[in-house]
């Protein structure tokens, strides 16, 4: 069957900045996944390597310890093949989001909505 994603390409409609940043996500998971192995899955290399180049400034200080990658990936491997599915990182950027939502609200207090720098933005 096609996709509403498909269908939107092949019709060339303009997609909104959230569709469109979702299929960067998408396009990223694989820009990697294809290296090694499976092309639909990121072996450890493939992770870390995601991770060094397209999460260096959300991951600034995990990135600078190989140990602390190894255990994300872990954690993300919930059947504990060795690999990541897309399932499985994708559980990655939500929990990235949520942490730069809730950096943004950082000590928010009283009326009105207001938005700081989230992950990897402003001073280091």
């Amino acid at each position: 069957g096609s996709s509403a994603l498909t269908e939107c390409k092949t019709m060339t409609c303009k997609m909104s900045q959230l569709e469109r940043n979702i299929e960067t996500i998408i396009n990223t998971f694989h820009q990697y996944s294809v290296k090694l192995g499976h092309p639909d899955t990121l072996n450890q290399g493939e992770f870390k390597e995601l991770v060094r180049k397209d999460l260096q400034n959300f991951l600034k200080k995990e990135n600078k310890n190989e140990k602390v990658i190894e255990h994300i990936m872990e954690d993300l491997d919930t059947n504990a093949d060795k690999q990541l599915s897309f399932e499985e990182f994708i559980m990655l950027m939500a929990r990235l989001t949520w942490a730069s939502h809730e950096k943004m609200h950082e000590g928010d207090e009283g009326p009105g909505h207001h938005h700081k720098p989230g992950l990897g933005e402003g001073t280091p």
